[in-house]
């Protein structure tokens, strides 16, 4: 508790190396909270800016940390290709209203191996037509990997976007064998 009798939010974070470079994981008393591509010291220092200024809480550097602990074990498991599910506390406080909607139906509904269109999970939360918005959901998603915004396509079969890189979107596709392996 602070000096006010209030509880104070406690956010650990780590960076892991994986199968599509270093991540940022970050962990509140709630579950894990963020999952940041690309996390080289310039995109981490701005990723723990951005989660003080949310959370009100400066993130603390922890990787032994038991809010920590499992999400790195898990991670290390579905890049090892031994883990087709997460089964991890969420933190869905940096989201809100129609994206945390569609991030949760895309986390419940679209298993390892698959992918869905844009359109299709628009209709799943009951908003056809919305394929726009659910792609922004997609791009707003705090939890990627863990929350699967990669088996997110295009309904003619591309690819379609991914906030962190089509290369990692691929590599991802192909680890969960909806693509084939690159050859080099």
């Amino acid at each position: 508790m602070d000096s006010e009798g209030r509880y104070e939010q406690r956010v650990v974070w780590a960076v892991v190396d994986t199968g599509i470079g270093p991540l940022l994981l970050a962990a509140t008393g709630q579950g894990l909270v963020n999952v940041v591509f690309h996390a080289t010291d310039e995109v981490r220092d701005k990723a723990l800016e951005r989660l003080a200024s949310r959370l009100g809480a400066e993130p603390v550097e922890e990787p032994g940390s038991p809010l920590l602990a499992e999400a790195i074990r898990q991670l290390d498991a579905y890049f090892a290709g031994e883990r087709h599910s997460f089964e991890l506390p969420l933190d869905w406080s940096l989201i809100s209203g129609f994206n945390r909607e569609v991030l949760r139906e895309l986390a419940t509904t679209v298993p390892f191996g698959t992918v869905v269109g844009y359109g299709d999970l628009a209709g799943r939360v009951g908003q056809p037509g919305a394929a726009q918005a659910v792609g922004m959901a997609m791009g707003a998603n705090p939890l990627p990997v863990v929350v699967p915004c990669h088996r997110v396509v295009e309904s003619g079969g591309g690819i379609g976007g991914f906030g962190g890189g089509l290369e990692t979107k691929r590599r991802l596709l192909a680890l969960e064998g909806v693509l084939p392996e690159p050859l080099f």
